[in-house]
């Protein structure tokens, strides 16, 4: 289904890294249009201001305190329903594409070489873990590698997440 090209170095290192940077800005565009980051952190923040105050009370011994902040559990687990439910829109909306792109990466790779990574894969391009000793195929290593950095870079550039 891909042109020849497309399937070894150095057009398979461009096409997933073009890739994952396509799935990633559009994942963040509708995490961006679908949620409301502002609100996500005030919870995020007031959940962890919670579960601080908790660990200080529970530690301290102060049962009065504690008591006090158990009270708050009930809204508390709420808000992290709420977080939850504002990642599952997005995660709802893409899961089937992904997992239909994968399928078809996957029959079309294999075993291929999609990159080399110095020092972590021999010339077959399967990546070896040091000291665990578990192989990967370069496909799915190359794919994450370049996913988490355009994921964190579009989500930084969408006020998705806050550098504090």
């Amino acid at each position: 289904m891909l042109p020849e090209f497309l399937l070894d170095p150095p057009s398979s290192t461009i096409f997933i890294f073009s890739l994952a940077a396509a799935i990633s800005l559009l994942t963040s565009l509708a995490n961006r249009l679908l949620t409301n980051p502002e609100k996500s952190k005030a919870w995020r923040k007031e959940i962890s201001e919670w579960n601080t105050e908790l660990r200080k009370a529970q530690r301290d011994g102060d049962k009065k305190r504690t008591e006090k902040l158990m009270k708050k559990q009930k809204q508390i687990m709420q808000l992290q329903s709420k977080m939850m439910w504002q990642s599952m829109k997005v995660m709802l909306l893409f899961i089937v594409p992904l997992l239909l792109m994968w399928q078809m990466l996957g029959g079309e790779y294999g075993a291929r070489v999609i990159a080399f990574f110095p020092g972590l894969s021999d010339n077959s391009g399967v990546i070896t873990i040091p000291l665990i000793g578990m192989q990967f195929s370069s496909l799915i290593w190359w794919y994450m590698l370049c996913s988490f950095f355009f994921g964190t870079t579009f989500s930084h550039l969408f006020g998705l997440i806050s550098v504090e």
